[in-house]
């Protein structure tokens, strides 16, 4: 195997790659551990698809991170609780597992920690921790689910299981045998030569700098507008990123690294969203992070490139989810917006408690 690979026409391109890229496996584990069994799985689906889960009983995880859509909603930023607009665009949790940290400012470590965030945020599920463990006790199907995710437990229905068996269910939600992964693996056939040229262009024009390993990015913090600052409705003056988790002025404007697997089908890009065309967001990136312009033929490549990190989608039957009981709270209704296009404010404060 390993002489076949040297003798490739593609040997010194996949050598390349392969000192900066790693495919993605067919199952992931969790950074801290933590075991994951079937009856949490099937939880953490169930926990993800319930819209009871918000104080309306309209929103759920998927809502926002539809699995059928690439992970993501399709909108600039997300609407939420009250059709309220979120300040950020909702990143895709495909492969999510394998980012150094989650949101687009890094400050939730894992994905446990980031499960927490949407229910509690106003602009999205405005549901509190007591009111949703009330709504799970209510339902003898979650308290049996419980029990038997965390066995043992005097008292499993707390807000930690909740937010490890979403966990344990998002880190199963992975894209595999994407052409490019094929390619790296040494089916020189998994990529047409366009492709190729794209991958080098990647390489040699320095996007690989910060989107690499098996993610193509999520691994890092970088200032958006390293060499030149994008147009300001591309990076809003109002979002200063990490600097609201730091308070340090060097993170000012800066953000995790967008991971760039299952990137074409993942539209709108950046943290505002406001860019729709690849092609477009390749050029914005290497003016604003490499000072530079790529000319019509290489920005193409890489979009070409780009498509071929998309892989196989995971396909998921939606769970059969339990019934509420007499004990189950009610939705609390949503008032409608005064008039068509109301929003939520937009400022850094309405930053800090959005799920992206």
């Amino acid at each position: 195997m390993a002489a076949a690979l040297a003798a490739s026409p593609d040997a010194e391109l996949r050598t390349a790659a392969s000192e900066l890229f790693k495919p993605i496996p067919r199952a992931a584990e969790l950074p801290h551990g933590a075991a994951m069994t079937r009856a949490k799985i099937d939880l953490g689906a169930m926990l993800f698809f319930d819209p009871r889960m918000s104080r309306s009983g309209v929103f759920s995880c998927q809502s926002c991170h539809n699995i059928g859509m690439g992970g993501v909603d399709g909108l600039e930023t997300s609407i939420g609780h009250g059709w309220q607009q979120g300040p950020r665009n909702a990143p895709t949790m495909l492969n999510a597992v394998f980012n150094v940290a989650q949101f687009w400012d890094g400050r939730a470590e894992d994905l446990a920690a980031q499960a927490k965030g949407p229910v509690q945020a106003g602009v999205e599920m405005n549901n509190t921790p007591e009111h949703l463990i009330s709504t799970l006790k209510s339902m003898p199907g979650y308290a049996d689910a419980f029990k038997a995710s965390f066995p043992g437990e005097d008292d499993p229905v707390t807000f930690d299981n909740f937010a490890h068996a979403i966990e344990a269910f998002e880190a199963t939600l992975l894209t595999p045998n994407s052409p490019f992964d094929q390619w790296l693996q040494g089916t020189d056939g998994a990529m047409t030569e366009q492709e190729k040229r794209g991958l080098k262009a990647f390489i040699d024009t320095g996007c690989s700098t910060c989107h690499a390993g098996v993610n193509f990015g999520g691994e890092g913090y970088y200032p958006f507008g390293l060499v030149e600052a994008p147009d300001a409705s591309i990076r809003p003056e109002g979002d200063m990123g990490r600097f609201k988790v730091t308070n340090t002025q060097d993170d000012e404007y800066v953000f995790r690294a967008a991971p760039l697997r299952n990137v074409a089908i993942t539209a709108p890009y950046f943290h505002s969203g406001k860019v729709w065309n690849l092609e477009e967001a390749v050029k914005v990136m290497s003016n604003a992070q490499l000072g530079t312009e790529l000319a019509e033929d290489q920005a193409k490549d890489i979009v070409a490139f780009l498509g071929t990190l998309t892989g196989e989608q995971p396909q998921i039957v939606h769970p059969t989810l339990p019934v509420r009981a007499v004990e189950t709270p009610h939705p609390e209704p949503i008032d409608l917006p005064a008039q068509t296009g109301a929003v939520a404010p937009q400022g850094a404060d309405a930053a800090a408690p959005a799920s992206n």
